[in-house]
């Protein structure tokens, strides 16, 4: 059986925060979790999944963060046959704890997400320091799990296959 791997997808480009942001915490993080993709950044995910397929990057299982616009970004990802279907799990969404996702990998699993926290979970599987690596917009991280993946926090156990920006997959 082939090793477990890991694919870490940031959401596609969306729309601006808002310039006054509310005071009131829970409206603004309704706001920000309400915030969709742009035109341009449905436009560019979809070229860029495509690109992964095509590259043979599909995975077996696709976990979003429920934000919309990374929901937006792994409907569309399934759209083109990157992943069978779609879960969501809180724990993707921004500050959130990806660690129990990754218990007992198998396959390929794609995790959709936002920034910093993708490439941190990133880091410190492969034991890098935190700011290491940075993950663009509609970008993608592969990593390997090996057969005893670390767990975040744990300084390593991962190895680091690709790292993925929208411009190299799209030239």
């Amino acid at each position: 059986m082939a090793e477990p791997e890991l694919l870490l997808l940031r959401h596609g480009i969306a729309e601006d925060r808002p310039v006054h942001p509310l005071e009131d915490p829970h409206q603004a993080l309704a706001q920000d979790r309400a915030r969709c993709l742009t035109e341009r950044g449905r436009r560019r995910s979809r070229a860029v999944l495509e690109r992964l397929v095509a590259l043979g990057l599909s995975g077996d299982r696709l976990i979003s963060s429920p934000f919309e616009r990374a929901l937006e970004t792994a409907a569309l990802a399934v759209e083109v046959g990157l992943a069978p279907a779609l879960e969501t799990a809180t724990a993707l969404a921004p500050g959130g704890d990806p660690g129990p996702l990754l218990a007992a990998p198998s396959g390929r699993l794609i995790l959709v997400g936002h920034e910093p926290d993708l490439s941190a979970l990133a880091c410190r599987l492969i034991g890098a320091a935190d700011g290491s690596l940075v993950l663009r917009k509609a970008g993608a991280i592969l990593l390997s799990l090996g057969s005893e993946p670390g767990t975040p926090g744990s300084g390593g156990g991962a190895q680091l296959r690709l790292l993925l920006s929208p411009r190299a997959l799209l030239g």
